[in-house]
């Protein structure tokens, strides 16, 4: 049995290893959804609405995937870049462009073979409260007992006297010319600047705002006297005007 000597291999002069073949790209097909916007003409008019609808609803496009839509603006490559940066502005990030064969280097590609999905609804505009039409009604004569004299919108006068087991509500100031003596309440639509003036002082029971004092907490002082009554600083306070 011989014996086989091996001689060691230089790393200099070893051959070299075969490459190994490039591991083949893959590409495939992904489908995510975006939301479309599509500028009309007049561009100025389209970003008033579009800033309209943001200030409605400032996260509507927070974050979310938008494709720009040209087909109906069609803008020249100055134009589309122009419309970029204001869209940049009010912080909506373009993924891609469509509707239009005009590419620029510096802006998001162009895409084709888009498909409609389903709508987003816009939250509607908020509607406005209808303004409160302010009135002043006025009683000539007197507001008999068991009467009721109410006006939510504005003041109320009485050319005459308002008596015991009567009531007077007035959104605004109550004027009695004559005696007051039943109850009256004045500011009811949450108006602490409201007033109650009468010639003769000898209410069963008073209110302005939500406030209110009954006549055992009202002393005897101004009593048959002409006075006004107000709020000051969260308390009924009531003067003499003689």
């Amino acid at each position: 049995m011989s014996d086989t000597l091996t001689e060691p291999t230089d790393p200099e002069t070893a051959p070299a290893a075969a490459p190994s073949a490039p591991r083949p790209l893959s590409l495939r097909g992904r489908a995510f959804k975006a939301l479309a916007l599509s500028p009309e003409p007049p561009l100025r008019e389209w970003l008033a609405g579009l800033d309209a609808v943001l200030k409605r609803s400032p996260t509507l496009l927070k974050g979310r995937a938008v494709i720009l839509d040209c087909a109906q603006l069609n803008p020249e490559p100055d134009a589309l870049e122009m419309l970029m940066r204001e869209l940049k502005a009010r912080g909506i990030a373009v993924l891609g462009i469509e509707g239009t064969d005009r590419a620029v280097d510096a802006l998001p590609p162009l895409l084709v073979a888009g498909r409609p999905s389903d709508r987003v609804e816009i939250p509607a505009v908020p509607a406005e409260p209808a303004r409160q039409v302010v009135t002043s009604i006025t009683v000539e004569g007197s507001v008999r007992s068991g009467q009721s004299v109410i006006n939510p919108t504005g003041d109320v006068t009485v050319m005459g006297s308002v008596s015991s087991g009567a009531e007077i509500l007035a959104g605004g100031s109550i004027h009695v010319y004559g005696a007051l003596r039943g109850r009256a309440i004045a500011g009811a639509a949450r108006n602490p600047r409201a007033r109650i003036y009468c010639r003769k002082f000898e209410p069963e029971l008073l209110g302005i705002d939500r406030l209110v004092r009954t006549a055992e907490d009202m002393g005897t002082a101004l009593r048959g006297k002409a006075a006004q009554v107000w709020l000051d600083g969260g308390n009924i306070r009531m003067a003499s005007l003689d």
